[in-house]
C-alpha cells in the first residue's frame, strides 16, 4: 500500500471509488515534515492533517486540522469531463464567430451587409443593433441600402453611421438610406491590414487560453483519479 502527503493550506478532494475501511500514516522524522492519516467508509473520507516539529528525539505536534470530504465517484468525474469539454467547445465558438464577425465588419471596397453588423442605433432610449430595426441589402458591389421597419428611426440610423468609423456617408431621401461604398486607398488598406492583424493575434491568444485553462481542469481530474492507486 503507498502513502501520500496533503497540505492544511490546501483543499483536498479525496477520489476513492467505494473506498474501503482504512487508515494511512506518514512517518516523521525532518523538520517540517507532514504526518498525514486517512480513513475511509461509504463514500465519505476523514482526512486528519499534522504539521510536526522536530527539535528533540521526539516531534512536537504544533498544528492539527481534521475534517471530513465526500469521496466523488467515477460517473462523476466522468460528467465533470464532458462538462470541461462542452465548456471549452462552447467558449472556442464564440471567439472564432467573435473574430469572423469582425472581419466581416471591415470595409474592403466591397459592398456587404455585414459590414453593418457593428453599428448601434439609440432607439427609444435604447441600444439596438442597425440590423435588428432596419432591413440592409446590398443592390451591387458599390453600395447599400438601408430600410428601416420604422421611419421614424431613420435620423437616429443616420447618425449612428456618421458616428462610425467606417468612412461612409448617408443619403437619407426620407424613405430609405443609401450608402456608397469608397475604393480603398493605398493607406487605407495598410491600416486595414494592421487591424486585421491585431484581431487575428487576439484571437489566437483568446483561443491559448481557453486550451490552457482546460487543460490545468483535466490535470486536477488526473491528480483526483490517482488517489485511487493510494488503496
Amino acid at each position: 500500500m503507498a502513502a501520500t502527503s496533503f497540505s492544511p493550506a490546501t483543499p483536498v478532494r479525496s477520489i476513492f471509488q467505494n473506498p474501503p475501511k482504512t487508515t494511512l500514516f506518514l512517518p516523521e522524522s525532518f523538520y517540517g515534515v507532514k504526518r498525514s492519516s486517512i480513513s475511509a467508509s461509504a463514500s465519505y473520507v476523514t482526512l486528519k492533517l499534522s504539521r510536526t516539529l522536530t527539535l528533540s528525539a521526539k516531534p512536537i505536534l504544533s498544528h492539527r486540522r481534521m475534517g471530513i470530504v465526500r469521496a466523488a465517484t467515477m460517473e462523476e468525474i466522468e460528467a465533470e469531463k464532458k462538462a470541461i469539454e462542452k465548456d471549452v467547445r462552447n467558449r472556442m465558438e464564440k471567439t472564432i464567430e467573435n473574430v469572423r464577425s469582425n472581419f466581416n465588419s471591415i470595409r474592403t471596397g466591397r459592398s456587404n451587409p455585414s459590414m453593418l453588423d457593428k453599428i448601434e442605433v439609440e432607439y427609444y432610449g435604447a441600444p439596438a443593433s442597425l440590423k435588428s430595426i432596419a432591413q440592409i441589402s446590398a443592390p451591387d458591389g458599390s453600395s447599400l441600402l438601408v430600410q428601416p421597419y420604422d421611419k421614424s428611426s431613420l435620423k437616429a440610423i443616420e447618425k449612428a453611421i456618421v458616428s462610425s468609423d467606417l468612412g461612409m456617408t448617408p443619403n437619407n431621401d426620407g424613405e430609405v438610406i443609401r450608402l456608397s461604398i469608397p475604393q480603398l486607398t493605398s493607406d487605407r488598406r495598410k491600416e486595414l491590414s494592421k487591424v486585421v492583424s491585431k484581431q487575428t493575434e487576439e484571437g489566437k491568444v483568446a483561443l491559448r487560453n481557453i486550451r490552457r485553462d482546460a487543460l490545468k481542469a483535466y490535470e486536477k481530474l488526473e491528480k483526483e483519479k490517482s488517489f485511487q492507486k493510494i488503496m
